[in-house]
């Protein structure tokens, strides 16, 4: 708590260097301007609202629970070309084909999870598993991920996220299933399995915890309040949840999202994604690292597939999970940057993940602007 040290994270195979004592430090740097409280319930103007006209001239429906559109600006096409071949390996490129979508989880503007109902939260749950199994019918990795508060890049203010899907699999989900496949092959048991149950034993980074689910401070974290959500269950994807499972998740969803409003009192920034088995990993474990396509690219299976025991058995070495990382370090208007050496040389923070943890699990689980209710 007091000494510089670094610590492995063995599901990325780096390094993250922790400095305690630099918490300490005056700061004189930027200073965020906090998030807009008088955020209107409906604005005509926003093109997330219902009824609201969007970029395209598309008119939204008068949508009541959760909502699901094409992005009018995907990062990925389903019809993109190919790339020329390159004249050096130095200068490679491969097909990228996927979609893009956005999902509202509420038609209110002035919402968000921690202060939306578990039976709201739960059909942003639904929602998230419903679009996990109709992408991931057609492609081999489906990235479900939520950018909350301007300063995570949120470009608008109503409670929503964003769900790709890429004909190749992205450097972290490829790096998740080497280093997830190479724990069960030494130690077999799924990596994130016994690191769920040790946490839950060893208790100093848990932050809130229910029947099925625990969420902690990695002991690996990189941001100053990163979390880790796990299930204590060995299970692959979203659409495997049980009802009771999506119920519990729902919950502490909530409790972990009020902690963070809590924290500082504001609506806490974050950008925060899940990682599933991807479908496309039977075909990666059944084919040599020379013979794969050029950066990542995977063919496509076929719809559907691969299905069955194959899929159930390939699946063994990975564990469905959820990473917050939220950029604030000090205050609601003080936040951490990754510069200079994590850039150039290796992550590091200024608080050790157990410090994080504790002040996060010390706080009420009631929202602050319920409180005076």
């Amino acid at each position: 708590a007091e000494h510089q040290h670094i610590r492995y994270n063995p599901l990325r195979d780096d390094w993250v260097l922790v400095s305690a004592h630099r918490v300490k430090r005056p700061w004189q740097g930027q200073l965020e301007k906090p998030p807009p409280e008088d955020v209107p319930r409906w604005d005509p103007k926003n093109p997330l609202c219902p009824g609201a006209t969007r970029a395209n001239g598309e008119v939204n429906p008068q949508y009541e629970g959760t909502f699901v559109f094409p992005n009018d600006f995907p990062a990925l096409q389903p019809d993109a070309p190919e790339p020329d071949d390159s004249d050096h390996s130095l200068f490679r490129a491969a097909p990228a084909r996927g979609v893009c979508k956005v999902m509202c989880f509420h038609p209110w503007s002035d919402l968000t999870l921690p202060l939306m109902s578990l039976p709201e939260i739960r059909a942003v749950i639904d929602s998230w598993a419903e679009l996990a199994t109709e992408l991931g019918a057609s492609y081999p990795w489906v990235q479900i991920f939520e950018n909350k508060g301007a300063m995570m890049g949120c470009s608008n203010p109503h409670p929503h996220c964003q769900v790709w899907a890429s004909s190749f699999l992205p450097n972290e989900a490829r790096l998740e299933d080497r280093t997830q496949r190479q724990h069960l092959s030494q130690h077999g048991v799924p990596m994130l399995l016994e690191y769920a149950e040790q946490e839950a034993r060893r208790k100093e980074r848990l932050v809130v915890e229910n029947a099925d689910w625990l969420v902690v401070v990695p002991y690996w974290a990189t941001w100053p309040y990163q979390t880790l959500l796990l299930p204590r269950r060995h299970v692959c994807r979203l659409q495997e949840l049980s009802d009771s499972e999506k119920d519990s998740l729902a919950s502490i969803m909530q409790r972990l999202l009020i902690k963070y409003d809590n924290l500082f009192e504001v609506s806490f920034p974050y950008s925060m994604g899940w990682h599933g088995e991807w479908l496309g990993s039977a075909i990666l474990s059944s084919t040599s690292p020379s013979s794969l396509p050029a950066a990542h690219a995977v063919p496509l299976p076929p719809a559907g597939a691969p299905t069955g025991p194959f899929l159930e058995e390939d699946c063994r070495h990975w564990q469905l999970h959820a990473h917050y990382y939220p950029p604030l370090l000090r205050s609601a208007t003080v936040r951490k940057f990754m510069v200079g050496y994590e850039m150039l040389a290796q992550a590091q923070r200024d608080l050790t993940p157990e410090q994080a943890a504790e002040r996060l699990r010390s706080l009420p689980e009631v929202h602050y602007k319920k409180r005076a209710e």
